[in-house]
């Protein structure tokens, strides 16, 4: 009966221990840290800028891209606010962008999980599909 008090005690520190992340704390990233222009590592010419210019009153910032898969595109041939530019928000490791259509400008939101974020390096994949990922470099930018 002893025995079996303890193994019970031991399972339910070890569950209680387990449930509030003591072993995996969650992954937060700074706001700050993702701002700037970043270049795909698989396609050179795709690149990401996100700014820290407010886009509206909910916590989203203006962000572009340009370039993609082989698009002869740069970051000067995109009309302000309108194609190739997007609103993201960024909290914790949560990245969402939301992307207006081309033909009837409906909002398109997708939904990232950041799992790396350095001075140098962005990870993140599509929350719907764990297997799309994405690695980007950061571009020293000249002053």
């Amino acid at each position: 009966m002893k025995r079996n008090l303890k193994f019970i005690l031991v399972a339910l520190v070890g569950f209680s221990l387990a449930s509030c992340n003591m072993f995996n704390p969650p992954t937060e990233y700074k706001l700050s840290d993702l701002q700037g222009l970043w270049q795909n590592d698989k396609y050179a010419t795709w690149h990401v800028r996100f700014t820290n210019e407010a886009a509206d009153e909910k916590n989203y910032y203006w962000g572009c891209e340009w370039g993609d898969f082989g698009d002869d595109v740069k970051e000067e041939d995109l009309v302000f606010h309108g194609n190739g530019w997007f609103k993201y928000s960024f909290i914790s490791a949560e990245l969402i962008e939301i992307h207006k259509m081309d033909e009837d400008w409906a909002e398109e939101p997708k939904i990232y999980i950041v799992t790396k974020l350095t001075d140098t390096e962005l990870n993140y994949y599509d929350k719907k599909d764990k297997n799309s990922k994405f690695i980007f470099s950061k571009v020293v930018e000249a002053k």
